[in-house]
């Protein structure tokens, strides 16, 4: 059975914690700024866990990481 490729901009995207599960970040941290509060800003700066329908998706697409 020859290798599976890695998504690239998965890779990029998507990381896997010690427990298998896959962690992400928040969208609508790169621009426009200026109008988002301090709070909704920090809360941004956190990971986030990936739900489980789109974990099996991901995880065929980072199958090595």
């Amino acid at each position: 059975m020859p290798k599976v490729k890695s998504h690239s901009g998965a890779k990029k995207r998507f990381n896997k914690t010690g427990s298998g599960r896959i962690k992400r970040a928040h969208a609508y941290k790169s621009h426009i700024l200026t109008k988002k509060s301090r709070d909704r800003k920090r809360r941004l700066r956190q990971s986030s866990i990936v739900t489980d329908n789109n974990a099996r998706q991901i995880r065929t697409l980072i199958p090595y990481k």
